[in-house]
């Protein structure tokens, strides 16, 4: 059993993390999410998928600086834009299971949108990451725990192994309150092969393991908010407009070229985003198919 502590409460959480098969349903997945806060999926890209996504992105990580702070990792380099630099990479953040599970873990918001796109690579010798919960980049607003605004996918793009620094959890800390005092032994390693990805909520406590070996440790991050929050990585800057136009619109809109709710990020005359990138494609109006709220005025 693993305890947190929060302020003079014992906060109790369950040992280990789930593994799925390839072939889990979202709703699976979904559900192993909301009683753990993350779950394994094995084997759920091919490796020949991940040697491709490995050389389109090796010379961005090559010029990519280490982090400039603890927390980002100094021995750690951050590559964003996946889009744009990786075109096999969009196969990931379009996958089937990515997409399903994260309209199941956000299905209260009226849609969702990508997050964050990014490489980390986790170099020999960097030490763990403290431990935190990924929704507090929303300015550590305090979101019931029952109302989860982001779902999260990291890739194993090399093995991930206690040793090399595999993502550390807390199983059951998405039921925690903010504040609590996890310990590192109160983590698990989610350790997975290549071509694997580790599922996980915004509220879990986790982080970037420590580096015991001489390799350096690989996973891409995928992540998906609700979208009514701003997103993490800018995609409309990240990605340039002349690669957006070669981009089909399932992706566009999941990018964030949508509106995010009803009356939000339309673009002048109540036009849809996606008019920016497909003139012609888009309908007129404040929300689409989303009606307005009953008490709407004005």
């Amino acid at each position: 059993m693993i305890v947190g502590v929060q302020g003079e409460r014992r906060v109790e959480a369950t040992v280990g993390l789930a593994h799925l098969s390839r072939t889990a349903r979202p709703e699976a997945v979904a559900e192993a999410v909301a009683a753990d806060g993350a779950v394994i999926v094995d084997g759920l890209a091919s490796l020949e998928l991940m040697d491709r996504i490995g050389e389109e992105l090796a010379p961005w990580l090559a010029d990519t600086p280490l982090g400039p702070d603890e927390f980002s990792g100094r021995l750690t380099r951050r590559t964003g834009a996946l889009i744009a630099r990786s075109a096999s990479s969009r196969e990931l953040v379009m996958h089937p299971l990515a997409l399903g599970t994260a309209e199941l873990v956000l299905s209260q918001a009226t849609n969702f949108q990508l997050h964050l796109t990014q490489a980390i690579a986790i170099g020999p010798g960097q030490e763990a990451q403290p431990l935190h919960r990924d929704r507090w980049a929303f300015d550590f607003f305090p979101f019931p725990n029952d109302y989860e605004v982001q779902c999260n996918t990291i890739w194993a793009l090399t093995d991930f192994t206690e040793e090399n620094g595999a993502t550390r959890v807390v199983p059951g800390s998405n039921r925690a309150e903010d504040g609590v005092a996890f310990a590192p032994s109160d983590t698990v390693p989610a350790e997975m092969e290549r071509g694997s990805a580790v599922f996980y909520s915004g509220s879990v406590y986790h982080g970037g393991g420590a580096n015991r070996t001489d390799a350096t440790r690989i996973g891409v991050n995928i992540t998906y908010n609700v979208a009514w929050l701003r997103q993490e990585e800018n995609q409309y800057i990240s990605v340039p407009k002349d690669v957006a136009e070669t981009l089909p619109v399932d992706l566009l809109r999941v990018m964030g070229y949508a509106r995010g709710a009803y009356a939000l990020g339309y673009i002048d005359d109540l036009r849809d985003p996606i008019e920016a990138i497909r003139p012609g494609t888009g309908s007129l109006g404040f929300g689409g198919d989303t009606g307005p709220p009953a008490d709407a005025t004005g």
